[in-house]
């Protein structure tokens, strides 16, 4: 070999090694924490996060490959919350995703760098955790579960399905800022309808059966469920003391209708995973959350219980029956 040939040689070894060893160094990897309220052995959670993590996957995005989720459960209690807020942010995520109102609000109080990608929030803008809704700005965006609007919607489908309903008590989470707003919507639908409706506010779950046995102190009395991190950790024990005192009731999600709630209606839940997935995906990839503006659901879902209905010794009109998206029996 001559001295040319050497020379080459060498030079090619010294450039294709680092390559070679670029291309097989493990990816880096990506923290992402997740701050929700139910617990993780409940099916509803677990659905939930299943779909968040099988759309990452499709977007190239693998636990203990390149990513790693940190999760964090607040069960809906107001101090864990906190504590897990500023616990998920100590650990320097690469982006975080807030369950609801007071979740986000309380990231937002750890920091104002971290990006939060939100999910399952009423009017984002009226409850003050974005300034608008195309252009969020700051650290946070999301994808909101309604408008405050959906509380009319919700009156009138109780109406519908119990024509006796004379009064209707708002179960809420007292705490939340979305529990006005929400009551407002109501309330200005209720005359139309020849409803009287009152609040009926939760902070502590041993409120809730001394809530829902005042609202059934009256005689024909309906409920209405309002989403709050409060009532879905306790949607089991909320459907279970409607159903003994022989309340109809109207929840906002298809979860509490499958444990055997009357109906729902509201956006699909798991929908909201998914897409929350794509937001993360594409800060990881150097997006920010200022720029990604905040989207609203794109499907409602009506979900009606004929058992818990017959029960109750109420007939569905079919026209309702017609309109759901899906009727357990």
């Amino acid at each position: 070999m001559n001295r040319r040939d050497l020379i080459a040689l060498l030079g090619s070894t010294a450039v294709a090694w680092p390559l070679g060893a670029r291309a097989q160094q493990p990816e880096r990897m990506r923290r992402i924490g997740v701050l929700t309220n139910i617990a993780e052995d409940d099916l509803e959670a677990r659905a939930r996060i299943a779909a968040f993590k099988s759309s990452l996957h499709e977007l190239g995005w693998s636990e203990g490959r390149n990513l790693l989720i940190e999760t964090r459960l607040t069960l809906g209690n107001a101090d864990l919350t906190r504590k897990y807020a500023s616990e998920l942010v100590g650990l320097s995520p690469d982006v975080i995703v807030a369950v609801g109102t007071e979740v986000t609000s309380a990231l937002q109080h750890a920091t104002q760098i971290v990006p939060i990608v939100f999910v399952l929030i009423p009017d984002p803008v009226g409850v003050g955790v974005v300034d608008n809704l195309s252009r969020p700005g700051g650290n946070t965006t999301g994808f909101s579960v309604s408008e405050f609007g959906i509380g009319g919607k919700w009156l009138e489908l109780l109406k519908e399905i119990a024509p006796r309903v004379k009064r209707a008590a708002i179960i809420r989470d007292a705490a939340s800022p979305a529990g006005p707003a929400q009551f407002a919507a109501i309330q200005a639908v209720a005359p139309l309808l020849g409803i009287e409706v009152s609040p009926i506010g939760m902070r502590e779950p041993s409120d809730i059966e001394h809530a829902i046995a005042a609202a059934a102190g009256t005689p024909d009395q309906g409920l209405i469920v309002t989403g709050s991190a409060l009532t879905a950790v306790h949607y089991k024990l909320i459907v279970g003391l409607a159903a003994r005192h022989n309340l109809p009731a109207i929840y906002v999600q298809r979860f509490f209708v499958k444990a055997g709630g009357l109906l729902s209606y509201g956006p699909d839940f798991l929908d909201q995973y998914r897409r929350a997935a794509t937001y993360v995906d594409r800060i990881l990839r150097g997006e920010k959350p200022a720029d990604l503006p905040v989207q609203a659901p794109t499907k409602y879902e009506l979900v009606i219980n004929l058992k818990t209905a017959k029960a109750l010794g109420l007939d569905v009109p079919p026209t309702l029956l017609a309109r759901a998206d899906e009727v357990i029996e």
